[in-house]
């Protein structure tokens, strides 16, 4: 397995691009700011101690690292980005997200946050938010598969309500077409270019066959090279007892980069939403552009989980910050 660390010019360049970029996608996002924890002097040391929890996971297993950014993903597309997905079955939420058909069982990645959050629970008790701890995971897992480096708002706070049904309308679905995809960005305040760019995710990862195999079957989708349909046919079978995996990417299975959208062009993607982003050519041009321009994808992706991040942010007036674990609302203890 080949990762790569950042490398100081790159990060201070995409750091740069960044904060001269930043363009908040939600009028709650306006409290948000890079370092915040140090900024008001409630836990200076939070990023850094994050950030040595996500190092030591995903350096053993890379694919708590994919299962990281896509937690965020998933997080934010629901409610916002307040740490909803965390939240286990309860009196209060009976029926919680992380049950949802879309995260349960494939959604990786919460033994990470709650290493994390027992941490800066001993470090500086009640401050830091599990919407914010799930920013930075994911962000630093991006470092590590890609070396992709940016500076991520923080400031959030918790959310006290979870809904499996608000995640299967909210998540969109690897079967989407491109206006559907688009609609569903569109949605939460996300731009066509943050569509193609936050689809590059799926250059790390696994996917349960389930999510593409009627592609495969009856016989192999015209939207996907028939060689490659034909090996996946081999990992995942007609009528199989059990839900097989494959990897999202099989060139370089464990890292964050272009390779996606090579696949993308070459028909060697798993999902019929990946294929769709060839079907206009404004998404077509940037497929076109991320897989040929070095560079080009590292520095955009940072720039959209920013702005991914700024979804339906709460504050102090209509959050929480979860003390002891991220599972549970306060007034559960």
């Amino acid at each position: 397995m080949r990762t790569r660390v950042s490398i100081p010019i790159s990060c201070l360049i995409f750091a740069m691009a960044i904060q001269v970029l930043l363009l908040p996608v939600s009028s709650d996002a306006s409290d948000l700011q890079v370092g915040y924890y140090k900024s008001v002097g409630t836990c200076p040391e939070a990023e850094l101690l994050v950030k040595s929890v996500v190092n030591r996971f995903v350096r053993k297993d890379p694919g708590l690292g994919a299962g990281l950014i896509r937690m965020f993903f998933h997080d934010c597309f629901v409610r916002g980005c307040d740490a909803s997905v965390l939240l286990d079955q309860s009196a209060s939420n009976p029926d919680p997200e992380k049950n949802a058909i879309p995260n349960n069982p494939s959604l990786r990645g919460f033994e990470v946050i709650d290493a994390a959050k027992d941490i800066l629970e001993k470090a500086c008790p009640g401050k830091v938010s599990c919407a914010d701890i799930i920013a930075f995971a994911a962000r630093d897992a991006a470092n590590i598969l890609g070396g992709i480096c940016y500076d991520i708002p923080s400031g959030r706070y918790d959310g006290m309500v979870s809904k499996n049904s608000e995640a299967l309308s909210s998540l969109p679905a690897p079967s989407l077409n491109l206006d559907q995809l688009k609609a569903a960005f569109l949605a939460v305040g996300l731009s066509t270019t943050d569509l193609v760019t936050l689809s590059g995710a799926h250059s790390i990862g696994r996917s349960h066959c389930s999510s593409f195999t009627s592609r495969l079957y009856p016989t192999i989708d015209r939207t996907m090279d028939q060689t490659f349909g034909m090996s996946l046919r081999t990992k995942c079978p007609a009528n199989a007892s059990t839900d097989g995996v494959v990897p999202q990417d099989s060139v370089t299975p464990d890292n964050l980069d272009g390779q996606y959208y090579k696949n993308v062009k070459s028909l060697e993607a798993l999902f019929f939403s990946d294929w769709s982003l060839l079907t206009s050519s404004e998404t077509r041009k940037l497929v076109d552009d991320y897989s040929t321009t070095p560079g080009l994808f590292e520095s955009s992706f940072g720039q959209s989980m920013v702005n991914m991040g700024n979804i339906g942010v709460l504050n102090k007036n209509n959050g929480e910050i979860r003390r002891s674990s991220c599972r549970a609302v306060n007034n559960y203890y």
